[in-house]
């Protein structure tokens, strides 16, 4: 359990003001289509995040504990720098416009994803846990939680919520997450 709410928590905090959301909010502007486009960003980040927890997986009995700590430590420990750099509007796809909201969606959720720091995210926390199916769920959940308001909500969200705030929290988690993995704090491999 501890696997899907770490991985949850993580990566809903991480989500805010995140490029995937800035484009949820583009879409939700122009197709007007919350239900589709929630559907679309769910089916995405299943495939992606369940694709990116097996890979952590693997990792995990390929490296072996020793090198799996270092690598975690240094994987947390980046991906808290990370989140503290704001992402950009601009770096939407720009093919989601000839397309259905859904599939506009799917296909461009699923590609924005690909090596975003939730998607390394995953690859870590699936490494970290050694559970590929609550690791999935919780990322997966976890980028619902904060991509479903801002389909609703749409530009409302973006300009109330206190972004830096909301990166500096993530990053001082995924620090805590690095210096447990490298001073194998709570028998991160146990």
């Amino acid at each position: 359990m501890e696997a899907f709410l770490v991985s949850l928590g993580v990566v809903a905090i991480a989500e805010i003001g995140d490029k995937t959301q800035l484009l949820a909010i583009v879409l939700a502007a122009r197709y007007r289509a919350p239900y589709a486009i929630c559907a679309g960003i769910l089916l995405a980040t299943i495939a992606n995040h369940a694709l990116a927890a097996a890979f952590g997986g693997l990792v995990a009995d390929w490296l072996g504990p020793a090198w799996l700590r270092w690598l975690l430590a240094a994987s947390f420990l980046a991906m808290a720098a990370w989140v503290l750099v704001p992402d950009k509007a601009d770096d939407r796809p720009t093919t989601a416009a000839r397309a259905s909201a859904f599939l506009a969606t799917l296909v461009s959720f699923f590609l924005v994803e690909i090596g975003d720091k939730t998607q390394v995210a995953t690859i870590a926390l699936a490494a970290r846990y050694h559970d590929v199916v609550l690791v999935t769920l919780g990322t997966t959940l976890g980028m619902m939680a904060a991509n479903v308001p801002a389909v609703w909500l749409g530009e409302v969200a973006a300009t109330k919520l206190p972004m830096r705030l909301m990166r500096v929290i993530a990053a001082a988690i995924f620090a805590a997450l690095g210096l447990g993995a490298l001073f194998n704090i709570g028998n991160v491999f146990g």
